[in-house]
């Protein structure tokens, strides 16, 4: 005759299913990670036509197979990219904003570009990311403008409006003083090679990020703030 289980045993064995699944999905979270920030490397410095699965996995010492198991083609890979890319940005910019309490629109406008910038240093494969779809028209493009870019610009116009009726920014097009922002922003990633090429400075240090950001503010929004 078995003996009778004890209760703590048994508790022990029922959470062991448990604990079990968590680990399993933790680890494939993490691998789905690791999947797409390699495969943000590869699309952001080859571009979509020549990345490959195969590359992609080979980053990250990854069998092939196991890649497709999480994302079945390269175009659900690079969506997804896109996806958690820009979701990144959102929080980053969600995060800027939160706890600063009441502000101007130029204020807010400061906040979310600055936070953009920062990302952009961390992550200089963003930028070019999208770069590698602006060197020519696609359907990729268009996705990305629809889902991404649209919302993200429907946000900041009317702050960059705002700002105008208070008198804090120059009176130009709201989407063309955007796209002067976006590039600011994205100078010292997009320009990162050139610029270690040609100095001895990094694009990457801190300190330099943070005076050059301070410049870019000084002369976009201060020339208004002293009138």
């Amino acid at each position: 005759m078995a003996s009778p289980t004890l209760p703590e045993a048994r508790d022990i064995r029922a959470r062991r299913p448990v604990e079990l699944k968590r680990t399993e999905q933790l680890r494939a979270q993490e691998t789905r990670s690791a999947i797409l920030n390699a495969a943000l490397t590869e699309f952001s410095s080859k571009g979509f036509e020549a990345a490959s699965i195969r590359s992609i996995a080979d980053r990250i010492g990854m069998q092939h197979p196991l890649v497709t198991y999480h994302f079945r083609s390269k175009e659900i890979l690079w969506q997804a990219v896109a996806e958690y890319v820009f979701e990144r940005v959102r929080q980053e910019r969600d995060a800027s904003l939160s706890g600063f309490g009441p502000a101007s629109a130029v204020d807010r406008l400061k906040l979310a570009y600055r936070a953009l910038f920062r990302f952009t240093v961390a992550f200089p494969e963003f930028h070019r990311f999208i770069l590698q779809e602006s060197l020519g028209s696609s359907s990729r493009l268009q996705w990305l403008a629809d889902a991404f870019l649209k919302p993200l610009i429907g946000w900041l116009l009317p702050q960059i409006r705002a700002a105008q009726e208070e008198h804090a920014l120059p009176n130009v097009e709201p989407i063309v003083f955007h796209y002067m922002l976006i590039s600011l922003t994205s100078t010292l990633s997009g320009f990162g090679p050139e610029f270690s090429a040609t100095s001895d400075l990094s694009p990457s240090d801190p300190a330099l990020a943070e005076e050059y950001w301070r410049t870019v503010e000084q002369l976009v929004f201060g020339a208004f703030a002293s009138r």
